[in-house]
């Protein structure tokens, strides 16, 4: 057998003699291609800023905000983040392996465990959920868009038609951004994560200086006591904790797109570690400090950041405020919400559709979604949207990570996952049903207390659905796998296969 895959460093890329195998192939396009070794650029800095680019960001904002509004106090909400962002770690970095190792974007990651059309099922799936965030941060965008404009003109903020255009402005110029590719997106990120930073910071001064010269203190923003009712603690707790989860869940399954591009796996590794959690944890508490603050301030908990930014009086300040909330949306915007859905889509007919159709295909699904009804209250955000679409992530993970880790021990065929019926991972028609059928088992179960929410059981099943699903595929999968071997590259194999 030729040596159709070149290691260089713990590092593969398709050799000369494995592209020529592929090239024909109507499962690729340069796009979905392995990443070559000379591409593999980003280090720990970038993917750092990558994360701290998504991470600060309006929703992050709202998620804690949000928690405070639903009954938490700052501390519980805080905690709740914490939590949340420390146990989507493990999945994200678990995934990010092959990514680096073998330069391979997400569809085709999913090829693995799926079959090249069933992989169809998943990259969709979370395409469609991209779709959806593309879109609410467009919204979000437009809004601050439209602040900026209409703190400087009156006629504009009279208008009501002021905040669509604002919206569609927004949107066009992010799906041009995202049309551009990876190097854009990784230039876009290097320098708004230092200005996000210094925006942020100068956020958390106001509300603590506005609260001063009112006579108050920091305390007292801290002080402000939790309004659950009494016993219904972790019905707001556990819901919100799954909402945080499933709040980087998407990454979690995509994440080789972007650890695909990096020099090291532990340049990755460090960068993520470095950048999500920390991050994360830091601006939900300018988001609690800030909304503890508007309670004083206003005398009510003013959960969207747009609408402090319309109360600053000042039309300077407004403007700036509003400048971070485009720049905190964009950065997060493109980088985490097109990228996978345009390899998704790419992935149906490589042939056919490139990575920028696909980027353009995600900027109409954005509209279609109609973010503004899904942003209409704090509730149908974290309980309705986030809440929802994590449940049926949570299995797609652990299938991924039980595949990869369990099932094949790291060892791939980077020619089978483009040679459609010639190749190791064609399964049965190009679905492994087994990797199908476990996700709807996992996915049931986990639904149960959407269906009899008053049903005990069920319903904290479900108020974990994204861990409980997650620890059964990990479970499920190998044991459906067991007896199919077909698919796998024996140690002998892989050294025969691989130049080194």
């Amino acid at each position: 057998m030729s040596k159709h895959q070149k290691e260089v460093g713990g590092l593969y890329e398709l050799s000369d003699s494995g592209e020529k195998i592929v090239k024909n192939s109507k499962y690729y396009n340069e796009d979905l291609a392995p990443t070559k070794l000379k591409e593999r650029t980003w280090g720990t800095y970038h993917i750092a800023t990558l994360w701290v680019g998504m991470a600060v960001c309006i929703p992050t904002y709202m998620m804690a905000s949000g928690l405070m509004a639903a009954g938490l106090s700052w501390w519980q909400a805080l905690l709740n983040i914490m939590i949340g962002n420390l146990i989507v770690l493990i999945p994200m970095q678990l995934n990010s392996h092959a990514g680096t190792k073998y330069g391979i974007p997400f569809p085709v990651f999913a090829r693995l465990s799926f079959g090249p059309k069933g992989a169809h099922l998943a990259s969709i799936a979370r395409a469609i959920v991209a779709a959806g965030w593309f879109g609410i941060q467009c919204w979000i965008g437009g809004a601050a868009l439209d602040t900026v404009v209409g703190s400087i003109s009156a006629s504009w903020a009279a208008w009501a038609g002021s905040v669509w255009v604002s919206f569609f402005i927004f949107w066009g110029f992010s799906v041009f951004i995202a049309w551009k590719g990876p190097d854009a997106i990784k230039s876009l990120e290097s320098w708004g994560a230092p200005l996000l930073g210094v925006l942020t910071a100068c956020l958390v001064i106001w509300a603590i200086v506005t609260v001063k010269n009112m006579g108050g203190t920091v305390g007292d923003i801290f002080n402000l006591p939790a309004t659950y009712v009494k016993g219904q603690f972790w019905r707001i707790f556990l819901p919100g904790l799954g909402g945080n989860i499933a709040f980087w869940a998407t990454l979690a399954l995509n994440i080789p797109d972007f650890s695909r591009y990096a020099k090291t796996q532990r340049q990755q590794f460090m960068g993520q570690l470095l950048g999500l959690p920390t991050t994360m944890t830091l601006f939900a508490f300018a988001g609690v400090l800030v909304t503890g603050a508007t309670k004083i301030i206003f005398g009510e908990f003013i959960w969207d950041p747009t609408g402090v930014i319309a109360r600053l009086g000042s039309p300077v300040a407004a403007i700036l405020g509003a400048v971070g909330v485009v720049v905190a949306t964009m950065t997060t915007n493109i980088a985490a919400n097109v990228v996978a859905p345009a390899n998704g889509i790419s992935n149906i007919s490589p042939k056919r559709l490139s990575y920028r159709i696909g980027a353009l295909i995600t900027g109409v699904l954005g509209v279609a979604i109609m973010p503004w009804r899904l942003l209409s209250s704090a509730g149908a955000y974290i309980f309705g949207w986030l809440g929802t679409y994590g449940l049926f992530l949570g299995p797609l993970a652990g299938i991924y990570v039980a595949d990869y880790y369990i099932f094949r021990k790291k060892k791939l065929d980077l020619t089978g996952l483009f040679q459609g019926d010639q190749g190791r991972y064609w399964y049965k028609n190009g679905f492994n049903w087994k990797a199908v059928l476990t996700w709807a088992i996992c996915g049931f179960v986990v639904v149960l207390g959407k269906i009899f929410p008053d049903v005990t059981i069920f319903a904290r099943l479900t108020e974990n659905g994204i861990l409980v699903g997650f620890i059964l595929a990990v479970i499920l999968y190998p044991l459906m796998m067991k007896s199919d071997s077909s698919s796998l590259v024996s140690d002998e194999e892989e050294a025969s296969i691989t130049e080194r």
